[in-house]
């Protein structure tokens, strides 16, 4: 791991495209992990869809767990059966692995 602290102030002495920037920004200031729980929200909600978004009372992210909360004892049933594809599904959308488990209340 790197030691130093970022410093906003510090000019970089190379050339960087803005995404490089934010990258380290992020990196930096430690947003990172806020972003996660963002990101994730948008993905179970584009990968599932509307459909079942509609049910989606809760989603929240702690460490590598996965908090869901569904107004449809139905829906939960059956998502439960395919939680393990969820999870994979999820994970390759954010390209790195984030989630390693789905709880679903």
């Amino acid at each position: 791991m790197n030691n130093k602290k970022f410093n906003p102030h510090k000019r970089l002495h190379e050339e960087s495209s803005v995404q490089n920037v934010l990258g380290k920004m992020i990196e930096g200031y430690n947003l990172e992990k806020g972003f996660d729980k963002l990101n994730v929200r948008e993905a179970w909600i584009n990968l599932l869809g509307p459909g079942i978004a509609n049910y989606t009372q809760q989603i929240e992210l702690r460490k590598n767990t996965l908090f869901v909360s569904l107004s449809s004892d139905v829906l939960r049933e059956e998502l439960s059966y395919g939680i393990d594809k969820i999870i994979k599904m999820i994970n390759e959308s954010l390209g790195k692995e984030i989630v390693k488990k789905i709880i679903l209340k």
